[in-house]
């Protein structure tokens, strides 16, 4: 008895409206016309009840639905926004304008290494506000769209996404063939190398 593969290559169009509790819905997302937002199933590519909604329909099908924020970023926690040391974002004693300013979203590790995004909220004279919650935190989101491609994905475009997500290829063969040596200090793994 053959299995059905958990891995489905699906393409889909669609419109996100996000509103907090009390607002009016805003659009936040489209995808361009002819550039469908594409994922693999199965693979944490997107958020479980989103991937849950999308999955079993078929192209052509049509979907309006609306996660809650707890299945989507979760709610807003005050904690998550903090005052860290200016010198943490400077360079010799500098802040980089181009890449350190209020509205920025900034790469972050914590001190064991586990690294997660954050955005810059306000830049003191000696303290930074990173608010370390996701954008769309506390947001109910309304995804309003269509299904253009839905079938099984190859091993190929599974082995491409895994390497995608990991942002390695799965020992330096996926770095254009070459070695990998120095990857790690371009801060995107393998993914770094071509």
């Amino acid at each position: 008895m053959a299995t059905e593969n958990p891995n489905k290559y699906i393409a889909v169009t669609y419109k996100l409206y996000t509103s907090a509790q009390g607002e009016k819905p805003e659009l936040t997302e489209e995808t361009a016309e002819g550039d469908p937002f594409i994922f693999i199933s199965a693979l944490g590519m997107t958020l479980d009840a989103f991937e849950a909604q999308i999955v079993p329909l078929k192209v052509g099908d049509a979907f309006d639905f609306t996660l809650a924020p707890a299945d989507a970023y979760g709610e807003y926690e005050a904690a998550g926004k903090q005052s860290v040391p200016r010198n943490i974002f400077e360079i010799n004693g500098k802040l980089d304008s181009r890449f350190i300013y209020e509205g920025a979203v900034v790469p972050l590790a914590s001190p064991d290494g586990a690294r997660f995004n954050g955005t810059i909220v306000e830049i003191g004279e000696e303290k930074i506000t990173v608010d370390l919650n996701h954008p769309l935190a506390g947001k109910s989101l309304n995804f309003v769209g269509t299904v253009v491609e839905s079938r099984e994905a190859t091993n190929e475009e599974v082995r491409d996404a895994l390497n995608q997500i990991t942002g390695c290829g799965g020992g330096c063969g996926g770095c254009g063939g070459g070695s990998c040596e120095g990857c790690g200090d371009k801060g995107g793994g393998c993914s770094g190398c071509n």
